[in-house]
């Protein structure tokens, strides 16, 4: 049965008196106080609230409280145990989350319940969508500059092993046949008992791990054998083919072999290294990480920004940083840079084909800068242009070295009107 709270109506008797004025003023103040006043009533509830059934069965956990807990956790990166711990006891959790009863069906959760909502918020791609109200909100609450911003990728490694070829093939090959034995035992035990003892012994995956260099070519040719002798004796099975284990084969032996027909029937051959595709699979815990070849295995993370170049006066007189509260206005809100856009990619993506969807994006949003400035490769003439037509101006250094005996443009002075005032020469 589905439990939410009406958050934008008043109460009658104040739950939070007992606080007193001096910790209610700096509990308004502190992140509790933002949270509950702006981002706790906007969030999606009902995206989620379809998972469950209206007028029947047990109560949800009250459904703003427990999307806003899985915000909370990510925003100061806690572990389940501490979140839940967080829910139970901080004062400043139960403000925010708008929680005036102390009972524990008002206060406690528990982990199982944190894990399948945080399920239903990835699985949806909510995400996304709370992270565009959040700063949609935010930028008008704090009246953000937008008109300036930086774009720029991050890489993120994936928590997963790095894998040689070698293992590649026999991980994956492992994981099919584990696959195969605990969902369809009468087929699993049709198979050479030469794959069960390659790759599901004790002692397989510590073999293939330690493969002596002058016998890895002869490693692999048996490795990829076995994968493509597996993948053809299942290919007729309708059960096994839907497999997402035999779809790991199929894709690996798509992206590392070249199958050819001989009088003899079809061969495997290994491809060069240098011909494997960047986005080929790294590992098989984690199909959708793919290779950079400067910044290694993982994912990439396009994140666009606001900041400002004016500067305030310090208490000392000296420059100080933008981030304050304006010298001629005491009452100013403090000024914040905000992160207006993030999208991850496979860390194959050119950054180059990132720019033009992170503007279009933010001005969806009424969050489009005037000027952008970001890496070479986000600065072709075709991305420059197109952003031109979208009203943001790209600033962004020119691709390939300086050549020595050549002075460029930004060593003169210019005039107003584009006349040289001054020489390097």
């Amino acid at each position: 049965m589905i439990h939410t709270k009406d958050h934008k109506t008043g109460y009658l008797f104040d739950p939070w008196d007992h606080l007193g004025p001096k910790r209610r003023k700096l509990m308004e103040q502190s992140w509790a106080g933002l949270f509950r006043e702006h981002i706790l009533q906007e969030l999606p509830v009902h995206k989620i609230a379809r998972y469950f059934t209206e007028g029947f069965g047990r109560p949800t956990k009250e459904l703003y409280m427990a999307l806003g807990a899985i915000i909370l956790q990510q925003a100061h990166d806690l572990t389940d145990d501490e979140t839940l711990c967080q829910l139970a006891f901080s004062e400043q959790w139960h403000y925010a989350l708008d929680i005036t009863s102390v009972s524990d069906d008002a206060t406690y959760m528990s982990p199982k319940t944190l894990w399948n909502m945080r399920k239903i918020v990835t699985d949806n791609e909510l995400d996304s969508i709370i992270f565009n109200q959040t700063t949609d909100t935010l930028a008008k609450v704090f009246n953000v500059d937008i008109s300036k911003q930086r774009l720029d990728s991050v890489h993120i490694r994936s928590n997963m092993r790095s894998l040689g070829r070698i293992r590649i093939f026999a991980v994956t090959i492992r994981k099919f046949l584990v696959n195969l034995k605990r969902h369809h035992k009468e087929l699993f035990e049709t198979i050479d008992e030469r794959f069960i003892d390659r790759y599901l012994t004790k002692n397989a995956s510590g073999c293939f791990s330690m493969v002596k260099p002058s016998e890895s070519a002869k490693t692999l040719d048996m490795v990829s054998s076995d994968l493509f002798e597996l993948v053809q004796i299942f290919k007729d099975n309708t059960d096994i083919v839907s497999m997402s284990t035999y779809k790991l084969m199929e894709r690996v032996l798509k992206e590392q072999c070249i199958i050819t027909d001989t009088d003899n029937g079809k061969a495997v051959t290994l491809k060069k290294s240098k011909d494997i595709s960047s986005d080929s699979l790294q590992n098989p815990s984690d199909p959708d990480a793919t290779y950079d070849g400067h910044k290694g295995q993982g994912y990439q993370v396009q994140i666009m920004e606001t900041y400002t170049e004016k500067q305030k006066k310090a208490a000392d007189g000296s420059e100080g940083s933008s981030e304050g509260v304006q010298e001629d206005d005491p009452d100013a809100v403090p000024t914040l840079n905000l992160i207006t856009h993030v999208e991850v990619q496979t860390a194959c993506k050119s950054d180059a084909n990132a720019l033009i969807p992170a503007i279009e994006s933010a001005d969806e949003r009424g969050l489009a800068p005037d000027e952008l400035l970001a890496d070479s490769l986000y600065g072709s003439d075709d991305n420059c242009e197109t952003a031109k037509e979208l009203g943001t101006e790209v600033i962004a250094p020119t691709m390939g070295s300086q050549k020595e005996d050549v002075i460029p443009l930004s060593d003169f002075t210019f005039s107003e009107k584009g006349k040289v005032i001054s020489c390097p020469e």
